[in-house]
């Protein structure tokens, strides 16, 4: 079944994508998968196909709502390195992108590259009039190669879904239709550089704060040129000390900053591990801006209705959070979801924000969204990954620093800054007025309604919540009663047909009453083993 399958997607490609095919075949095999997959089988078989997968894979990691959060801890473990490039085939990128060679716009390149990933690699440069920058260079043809990797994977999505007891939760095509969106940003280095002036912008009143000076006119949808940052990695603790700067200090910066683009901004860095943030000067300076997340309104009102929740211990309020975070995908049951965000709460009884970890609270809620089967915005679990690094980047550099507490401080300022006692009052002045037409309008309705009622126009739509069992238990009863009827009636109607003489006959009894009466034989004896056994 395994080897048909993927021959029938073989025949349908071509001769290139038939090599790619039996490559991935070939991994697949090799790692066993007809026999189940375990989430570091699953970062294996990544690894082993390549750079492309292990994007992929990193970006899979951020998606708790798809994956268990076992499979998503072992993808986070997936390397970001790949083997780089020879210079030579850098050198053909920038000379096609600028239609002219790279001696007319750059002094120098150094050949040996600064850091390579899947999608590119980056280059120090030196420009004609002296200055220094950062190249990143897009791997030539990763895009066709990525496009037709997922379209070979679509394909092959019926068999990579056999994971043992995690099948029911995973929906690849899903998960390869957002990664696809999500990776074609990052393929655009032109929209990355929208993304550093925009965060530039928003952050512009920080003065301890920034990230690289983009160089527009040397931008391309390939190669992105940036100023170059010499400056010391945020977890390097003892480099931090040496240059005379404050760790506990830049750690509290750190919180603050990813605070206020969590909650004013709403537009966040998705991926702040610590090699895309470094301290220059005793500021902090934010790389890698490729993949950025968003937050709406109502997504940053509900993470704050959700805090707010969890510090009163309010069951009501939590469960309101939770279904404004997602999109339910079928029907809820509203009991069961309060039973489980009443236990989540319960762990949190004697909450002390100080030892609270944003992270895990953040992948207990999507946990509860996932078995309830809520579907959840990219902006939200991008927001739980982030949330989930930066804590562990804080717990590197600061580890006295909690950074809950800086959140739900910065809540409780903005909630103070937004309040204005005049809009509020005017505010509730409108509100009361709408309230009193409504409420002269009540009798006139309840009279439309009693009108309705007596001639017989009302229609009630009722909805029992928490009745699944009894409903389970009465359809199985009535199903016992169609069975019971239908042998009473086989035994009616073929004690009928056996008084006539109707051919063929079988030992002088006709051939469809002895059918009649197999039939309500078998289905009696259905009726009575389960009755038997108390289904």
């Amino acid at each position: 079944m395994f080897a048909k399958a993927f021959r029938e997607a073989w025949r349908k490609e071509d001769q290139g994508s038939a090599t790619r095919l039996r490559e991935m075949v070939e991994v697949l095999r090799a790692r066993d998968i007809v026999h189940g997959i375990t989430p570091e089988k699953l970062r294996l078989i990544l690894e082993d196909l390549g750079p492309t997968f292990v994007k992929l894979g990193q970006i899979m990691s951020m998606r708790p709502d798809f994956l268990p959060q076992e499979y998503c801890d072992e993808l986070m473990k997936l390397q970001t390195e790949a083997n780089p490039l020879p210079f030579s085939v850098i050198e053909k990128v920038i000379e096609q992108e600028y239609q002219r060679r790279w001696t007319r716009i750059f002094r120098s390149i150094d050949e040996e590259a600064l850091g390579s990933a899947s999608i590119a690699q980056v280059h120090c440069a030196v420009l004609l009039d002296g200055e220094k920058v950062v190249i990143k260079v897009q791997r030539p043809g990763v895009h066709d190669i990525m496009s037709k990797d997922i379209v070979l994977l679509k394909r092959a999505a019926g068999i990579l879904k056999i994971l043992g007891p995690a099948q029911d939760v995973v929906d690849f095509s899903m998960v390869l239709d957002e990664l696809w969106a999500i990776a074609k940003q990052e393929m655009d280095f032109v929209m990355e550089a929208n993304h550093i002036e925009e965060f530039r912008h928003a952050n512009q009143d920080a003065d301890f704060v920034s990230c690289p000076k983009v160089y527009r006119h040397l931008t391309t949808q390939h190669v992105l040129v940036m100023e170059y940052v010499d400056g010391i990695q945020i977890d390097d603790v003892a480099g931090l000390k040496a240059a005379g700067i404050d760790a506990r200090r830049i750690g509290e910066r750190l919180g603050e900053n990813y605070v206020k683009q969590i909650v004013e901004d709403g537009y966040f860095h998705a991926d702040p591990h610590p090699g895309n943030i470094w301290v220059r000067g005793g500021k902090i300076v934010w790389l890698d801006l490729g993949m950025m997340g968003r937050l709406s309104n109502k997504d940053r009102a509900a993470i704050r209705k959700a805090i707010f929740a969890l510090a009163q211990h309010d069951v009501f309020e939590m469960k309101a959070a939770v279904l404004s975070l997602g999109v339910p995908q079928e029907r809820i049951d509203h009991a069961r979801l309060y039973q489980d965000i009443d236990a989540l709460i319960a762990q949190y009884g004697d909450l002390d924000f100080r030892s609270l970890k944003m992270g895990i609270l953040s992948r207990q809620i999507m946990n509860v969204l996932r078995s309830h089967h809520i579907a959840i915005a990219p902006g939200i679990s991008m927001f739980c990954r982030g949330v989930m690094t930066i804590e562990g980047v804080m717990r590197l550099v600061c580890p006295e620093v909690s950074f809950v507490e800086i959140l739900a401080r910065s809540m409780e300022l903005s909630f103070a800054k937004g309040f204005n006692w005049r809009e509020e009052a005017g505010k509730a002045k409108r509100e009361g007025y709408i309230l009193l037409r409504k409420s002269l309008q009540l009798p006139e309705q309840i009279s439309d309604i009693l009108k309705m009622t007596l001639s017989g126009q009302t229609k009630v739509n009722l909805e029992l919540t928490g009745a699944d069992e009894p409903l389970a238990r009465l359809n199985k009863m009535i199903n016992k009663l169609i069975i019971a009827l239908l042998s009473a009636a086989l035994l009616l109607g073929s004690s009928t047909i056996c008084t006539t003489q109707m051919t063929p006959k079988i030992m002088e009894i006709p051939f469809l009453g002895v059918l009649g009466y197999l039939a309500a034989i078998v289905l009696s004896a259905r009726l009575l083993w389960s009755i038997l056994r108390g289904h």
